[in-house]
C-alpha cells in the first residue's frame, strides 16, 4: 500500500521529462525566431536580424546532435515514430481514447522534425541572400519558408493547447519546469543543468560579439547588402 501511495503522489507531482537544455533550446528557439521576424523588414535593425537568424541555425545544429547524444525524451530514437503512427494517434483523439505519452505524442515528433528543418531552410537561404547568392528568387524562398514556418508554429501552438486540454496537462508548463504525469520509471533522474548553462552562456556570448561589431563598423556589409535590398524591392 506504502509504494502504491507514493507512486500516486510521485505521478501527480509529474515526474522530469524534459531536461535543461532541450527547454533552454525551445525558449530561446522561440525568442530567436520570432525577433528575427519582426526585424525582418527594418533596414536599421537588419544586424539583429542576421544576428538571430545565425543564432536558430546553431540551435537547430545542437538541438540535432543532442537528438542523437542527449537524454532519453530528447533523443530522436525515443519519440519519432513515422506517419502511420501519427496517423493512429490521431484517430485515437477523433474515437476520444485520448492516447497519452509521456515525451512527444507522434504527431507532435513530425511537428518537431518538420519545423526543424523548416528552420534549417530559412537559415540557408537567409545566409544566400546575405551572400548575395541566388538573387531575387532566393529572397522570395527564404521569405516563403519563414511565412511556412511561422504558420507552421500556429499549429504547433494550437495544437499543444488543444492536447494540453485532452489530456488534462499543463504542456507549456511542462516546457517550462520540465515536469509531466508519468511513472517514475519513466522520469529523468538528471535535468543536466550544466549543458543547458554552457548553451546559454554561448548564445549570450555570440550576441555580444555581433553588437561589439555592429558597433566598430562589422555589419557594413550587411547594411550595403540591406540597402541593395531595399533598392531592388523600390525598384518594383
Amino acid at each position: 500500500m506504502k509504494t502504491t501511495t507514493a507512486a500516486d503522489s510521485a505521478a501527480r507531482r509529474g515526474v522530469l521529462v524534459w531536461d535543461a537544455p532541450v527547454r533552454v533550446f525551445h525558449w530561446l528557439l522561440v525568442f530567436s525566431f520570432i525577433g528575427a521576424y519582426l526585424s525582418a523588414e527594418s533596414e536599421s535593425w537588419r544586424w539583429l536580424h542576421v544576428t538571430l537568424g545565425y543564432t536558430v541555425a546553431g540551435l537547430v545544429v545542437l538541438r540535432l546532435l543532442w537528438g542523437l547524444v542527449g537524454t532519453r525524451h530528447a533523443r530522436f530514437s525515443s519519440f519519432v515514430r513515422g506517419p502511420a503512427a501519427a496517423l493512429r494517434y490521431l484517430a485515437t483523439l477523433r474515437r476520444g481514447r485520448h492516447e497519452h505519452h509521456v515525451g512527444h505524442n507522434p504527431a507532435g515528433a513530425l511537428a518537431v522534425l518538420a519545423l526543424l528543418a523548416l528552420a534549417l531552410l530559412v537559415c540557408a537561404t537567409g545566409w544566400a541572400v546575405l551572400t548575395e547568392r541566388g538573387g531575387h528568387a532566393m529572397e522570395e524562398v527564404h521569405e516563403g519558408a519563414a511565412n511556412a514556418m511561422l504558420a507552421l508554429v500556429g499549429v504547433h501552438v494550437a495544437a499543444v493547447l488543444a492536447t494540453s486540454w485532452l489530456h488534462r496537462e499543463h504542456l507549456v508548463g511542462a516546457m517550462i519546469h520540465g515536469r509531466k504525469p508519468g511513472r517514475p520509471e519513466d522520469g529523468l533522474q538528471r535535468a543536466r543543468t550544466g549543458v543547458a548553462v554552457l548553451l546559454v552562456v554561448a548564445v549570450l556570448g555570440f550576441w555580444g560579439l555581433q553588437w561589439h561589431s555592429a558597433g566598430n563598423g562589422g555589419a557594413a556589409g550587411t547594411g550595403r547588402a540591406a540597402a541593395e535590398h531595399a533598392q531592388d524591392h523600390d525598384d518594383d
